[in-house]
């Protein structure tokens, strides 16, 4: 009877875990227009190098990647006053030697700051579309921080909803791509991971894309080190569009080609561009 009962209760968990991956798996609405991204290139956070003072995520960072015709990988964050500035960390002691937070400045206070020793200043969301212009296609990350998913969400599709050019969203955080799933279906949204072991149980799970039920992604944006990790595979065979990040090398680009769709680089042009 203990045995029967075990086996009842093993059945009843797999096929529980079966259903949760289920309602974690890709939706396939955008397939067809994600297509046209299939062996794009995008430059992380811009074309930058500082050797040549071009800092990341700056307006010359984005006017190098136009220029080269490769697609354009961006972070977006919000201000103190609610503006929606182009910027990876949540604080400014990496690049700017500030130890504050960009969310406890206002737009004005951040102007004050220029880009790892260089004339360049942070710029806006609105200063980024207008360089691009639509010249080339944009990979925007919606960082999480001290602010409500919501708001981000709101600001940023606000300014982005004017913009005529071709443009995806992703995040780390699924909540934010999760408004976008109840309000802005008709947009390409994607879930940001990579193979989180070690960092707490919540993390964990999103980083094997089980968190995925609440945003249900059009695609993956996953860690190219983990190109063969078991969930992100499975994604694949679901119909999921992969991009990988961040390659820093052609070898490392020959590596992923036939593991993803779509590429984000930095450091080097990849060689048949």
């Amino acid at each position: 009877m203990l045995k029967i009962s075990i086996g009842i209760a093993l059945i009843a968990l797999a096929a529980l875990f079966l259903v949760f991956v289920y309602l974690s798996a890709p939706s396939g609405k955008k397939r067809n227009e994600l297509e046209a991204f299939r062996g794009k290139y995008f430059a992380h956070r811009g074309l930058h190098n500082l050797n040549r003072g071009i800092p990341e995520n700056s307006i010359t960072a984005f006017k190098a990647a136009v220029h080269f015709g490769f697609g354009i990988e961006n972070d977006i964050r919000l201000t103190a006053d609610g503006e929606v500035v182009v910027f990876h960390d949540e604080t400014l002691e990496r690049a700017c030697g500030a130890n504050v937070k960009v969310s406890d400045l206002t737009l004005e206070e951040l102007r004050e700051y220029k880009l790892f020793g260089t004339e360049e200043k942070i710029p806006t969301l609105e200063e980024c579309l207008e360089t691009v212009n639509g010249k080339v296609p944009l990979l925007i990350e919606f960082k999480e921080g001290d602010y409500p998913a919501f708001r981000i969400y709101r600001k940023a599709n606000e300014i982005l909803s004017a913009y005529n050019g071709q443009y995806l969203v992703q995040s780390f955080d699924p909540r934010i791509m999760r408004e976008y799933k109840i309000h802005n279906p008709e947009i390409c949204r994607g879930q940001l991971a990579s193979f989180y072991k070690g960092k707490g149980l919540k993390v964990f799970l999103a980083g094997l894309l089980l968190a995925n039920y609440m945003s249900r992604p059009h695609f993956v944006s996953y860690e190219h080190s983990y190109k063969n990790n078991f969930f992100l595979r499975f994604n694949k065979f679901l119909g999921a569009f992969l991009i990988c990040w961040t390659l820093r090398s052609d070898d490392e680009l020959d590596e992923c080609w036939d593991k993803f769709d779509a590429y984000i680089f930095e450091g080097f042009l990849p060689e048949d561009e």
